[in-house]
Parts: structure tokens; sequence; C-alpha cells
């Protein structure tokens, strides 16, 4: 009993040493690394904050746009293609509750089914999106709290919760007011079938600035952009936290599925004050298209978004 207590012991006080030496390593290769290594690090950073802002961007017109009832209806996946005034073919299923019996709260589940549904932006989704309403989104105060189940937009599962409020001022007739939300991404994230993932939380202030004469029909909607996020990234060996900013306003327009304007600085979470690998998101000059830019260093690149 003597020789194995003394064993023990020692097989406990070497693991420890060896996880101290495992957490030491990490903790050192988190804080710097040679600068290619921090570009590689900036760019994944960059490229992930721009992935989960045009993913959960969407949602926003899916939940507002199902009918005039609960938001505005005719945007999201409830519209044909941005260039077209006709509806396409839908192949999801919408069933609307009423728990209470009362018009609200409301309960919607989008079902995009199991084999793939292609919408009019051309990407497959399949799973179902669920959003419970308080009232209709137009009305200040109103609220929509959206989680999924088992979706996916292409080959990325969405997870998370997305919630909208609207944060407007009280209009008084007949004068309109800037319709103004806020919207939050709780515990997001979006893995891809290699085990590839981003985790993200976001606070959004969405406000609109055209549009307003005609309220409801969102296709002359547009909208800015301002906040904060943080998030996880992790691609193949690469695992890394950072935070972001929008230093100039997001523009996104309902007939455009890409934000079309705006920038974000995103930065390792550790990442020193005085650190030159610091990557600035630019979405462009408010053309309708996927292209956007990554500054690190004073070099630009251009990216596809998703």
């Amino acid at each position: 009993m003597k020789y194995w207590f003394s064993f023990s012991k020692l097989a406990v006080f070497a693991i420890i040493f060896s996880l101290a030496v495992f957490v030491s390593c990490s903790k050192e290769k988190s804080q710097s690394g040679t600068d290619a290594q921090e570009e590689e690090i900036s760019k994944t950073s960059g490229e992930a904050d721009a992935e989960a802002e045009s993913t959960y961007n969407e949602f926003f017109d899916d939940v507002m746009g199902v009918n005039n009832e609960v938001g505005v209806a005719g945007s999201g996946v409830f519209f044909g293609k941005p260039d077209s005034l006709s509806p396409v073919p839908r192949c999801f299923t919408i069933t609307i509750t009423h728990p209470a019996g009362t018009p609200f709260p409301a309960r919607v589940v989008i079902d995009f089914g199991t084999a793939g549904c292609p919408g009019p932006d051309g990407r497959i989704r399949r799973g179902k999106i669920i959003t419970e309403y308080t009232n209709r989104l137009t009305v200040p105060g109103a609220m929509a709290t959206t989680t999924f189940d088992r979706f996916f937009v292409d080959a990325i599962n969405v997870d998370g919760t997305h919630k909208i409020s609207n944060i407007s001022g009280t209009p008084i007739p007949p004068a309109n007011i800037a319709r103004k939300y806020k919207v939050e991404v709780i515990n997001g994230k979006l893995t891809k079938p290699n085990g590839d993932f981003v985790e993200w939380n976001s606070t959004r202030t969405i406000t609109q600035i055209e549009g307003l004469i005609t309220p409801d029909y969102p296709r002359d909607d547009v909208f800015k952009i301002e906040g904060a996020a943080h998030g996880k990234v992790k691609r193949g060996t690469l695992l890394v936290r950072w935070e972001s900013a929008i230093t100039e306003p997001l523009i996104r327009r309902f007939t455009c599925r890409w934000i079309v304007k705006g920038r974000i600085r995103i930065v390792r979470a550790t990442l020193p004050a005085n650190s030159p690998w610091v990557a600035v998101l630019d979405f462009g000059p408010g053309t309708c298209d996927n292209q956007a830019t990554i500054t690190i260093n004073g070099i630009t690149r251009q990216i596809t978004l998703p």
C-alpha cells in the first residue's frame, strides 16, 4: 500500500506538471507569435466576423418579412430575387399559432424541410426557424425571439438565439418616426462539416434611414447598423478569440443580401494595445455585391462574403 501511494502521488505530480507546461505554452502562443502567425490570426478573425455578420443579418429580414401581422411582408426568404417584383415559388412551410388565443403572443415556425430548400438568394436551407413575437415588430416595445431547430444554410449549421427589440420612439400622427431596433445574437454558432466553427455574440442598433414614407413596403427600406461583438473561431489547428466594433455604420438594404457599406475593426482579444495586427473589414462604397476587403498592417486583401 505504501508503494502504491507513493507511485500515485508521483503520477499526480507528473500530470499536474504536464498540464502546467501545456497551459503555459498555450497561453504564450495565444498572446504572441511571429508576424506571419499574427497576420493569419487577424485575417481569420476578420473573415469569421464577416461570415457571422452576413449570416445572422439575414434573420432580421426573415423574421420581419413573414407577413403584415407580425412584421412587414416581403423581405428575406419571403420575396423574389432583388431585381424581381414577383415572388418565387416557396419550398418551405409556415405555421402560425397563438398560444393565448389572442393575436399576440404569436409563434411562427418556418420549416425548410430536410431535403434542402433553395431560397431567392441562391442559398440552400433546411431545418426550422422558430420565432416568438410579443407584438407586430413595427410597434415600439415589440420583441421577437428566434431559435433554430437543426437549421442549416448551405452546409453551415446555425445555432444560438436571435432577439429583435423595437426601441423606436412613439410617432405623433401624421408624422413618421425612424424605426430603430436593438438586435442581439446570443451564443451564436456556425459549424462547418469539418468541425471548424465560429462562435459569435453581438449587440447591434439598427435604424431605418430610408423608406419611411412607405411603411408597409420593405423593398425601398435602408438601414444603418451600429454596435460591437465578440467571438471565437476555430479553423484547423487555429483557435482564437476576437473582439470587434463598427467604426463606420454598416448600410443594409432589403433588396441586397449583403452589407453594402461600412467598416468594422477587429482585434484578437488578448492583443496588446500598441500592436499593428488589427484587421479593418470594409464592405465597400455602396455597391450590392459579395466583395469586401480586409486591411491588416497596411496590406489590403479582397474577400468574398458568404
